[in-house]
């Protein structure tokens, strides 16, 4: 059961501007880059449903989060179906993230008040979507969709919706400030925050210092 309810889910999201988005099918591997992300100063973390067996990891995951990391808020993304997201919030998602609009998932997030965030490409997915009740919506992939540009341009008809992009985010001043001037909620990031040493192993410290620097970046963007 979720922890967090989409407002608080929202506004945390919005306050510290990154949600690291990551999977890996060894739970060690997650559990050693979300404390990373986590020490950097990430409060949200997007774990994707990409692989076999990825909601029995998850499963773990979430009990090793709430053990360990007060308010790190833990969601699960690449969600398709309305089957799979009341897996995922059984196992203790706090949020759904999905590449499609699919109004029966929003159904079910929203029986259980669970923030939902479907991945949109054009004003009327992203209309359709709040009207559905998501709070924050998700352009993916950000960069084909249109870039910061098309968030500017969204947000002229709609002032008022909160936009998420995934896909072509990287953690450097100058594309966040692109992203952050066109006037996005927050942005995700996957493998661009997650660095590795030269033998192939996930890099603790410049895990966290690279989601620190980022954060930091949003901060002063605000």
């Amino acid at each position: 059961m979720a922890k967090y309810t989409r407002i608080q889910v929202s506004e945390t999201m919005k306050a510290t501007g990154i949600v690291p988005v990551f999977y890996h099918r060894d739970l060690e591997v997650c559990k050693q880059v979300i404390k990373a992300c986590y020490e950097g100063g990430a409060r949200v973390f997007e774990f994707t449903n990409r692989g076999e067996f990825a909601h029995e990891v998850f499963g773990e995951l979430s009990k090793y989060v709430n053990d360990k990391f007060e308010n790190m808020i833990l969601g699960a993304g690449s969600i398709l179906d309305p089957g799979t997201t009341s897996l995922y919030l059984q196992l203790g998602a706090n949020f759904i993230v999905s590449p499609i609009v699919n109004a029966e998932m929003a159904k079910t997030c929203n029986r259980r008040k669970v923030a939902w965030m479907p991945g949109c490409g054009s004003v009327t997915e992203i209309s359709y979507a709040e009207e559905l009740g998501a709070e924050v919506v998700k352009i993916f992939p950000g960069s084909q969709v249109g870039g910061p540009s098309f968030v500017k341009a969204v947000k002229g008809p709609l002032p008022w919706s909160s936009i998420m992009p995934t896909g072509g985010v990287s953690p450097t001043k100058d594309n966040l400030k692109e992203w952050y001037d066109a006037g996005v909620h927050c942005v995700g990031i996957g493998s661009k925050l997650f660095l590795k040493k030269e033998d192939g192993t996930f890099d603790d410290q410049a895990i966290t210092n690279t989601v620190s620097e980022a954060i930091n970046i949003v901060q002063d963007l605000k």
